[in-house]
């Protein structure tokens, strides 16, 4: 776990969305811990979860987001049983992307980070791999409340 990097803050941004998600046994590998690998799908899981919710048409034939960065900064180990809950914050808006600075914490305590970081999102054309304007669903569902 590192500690070279400062934590992501909770001004990082404006909140998009907290997901709770309880940890499965499956989460674990054979070091009894959560594998790296799962972080990452649990981070997929609330941008899936926050694009459902709040970016009606974020994606079509003409416009799909594809990662272009990943960032994660392991904190602690996470074990199981563990709830926790995934923040995502809209760190910046560009004319294609979208940089989603995350952070997963316990549950029952915020301060206990196990993860942070943050992904860029790019919005491509499906056919040609170019990128494309950001969806103004996307624009809008990143703006504060």
């Amino acid at each position: 776990m590192t500690d070279t990097n400062a934590a992501i803050p909770t001004s990082a941004g404006t909140v998009l969305i907290r997901v709770p998600i309880a940890l499965r046994w499956r989460d674990l590998d054979a070091y009894n811990h959560v594998n790296n690998a799962s972080f990452l799908t649990f981070l997929e899981e609330a941008r899936l979860r926050w694009l459902e919710a709040e970016c009606e048409g974020w994606h079509s034939d003409v416009a799909a987001p594809v990662l272009a960065s990943v960032t994660a900064n392991y904190r602690r180990q996470l074990g199981w049983p563990t709830d926790i809950v995934v923040e995502l914050y809209c760190q910046r808006l560009g004319n294609s992307s979208v940089t989603i600075a995350h952070r997963i914490v316990d549950a029952n305590d915020a301060d206990a980070l196990y993860c942070d970081g943050c992904v860029v999102v790019v919005w491509i054309n499906p056919q040609n791999g170019k990128s494309v304007v950001l969806p103004a669903s996307v624009r809008a569902g990143c703006a504060p409340a």
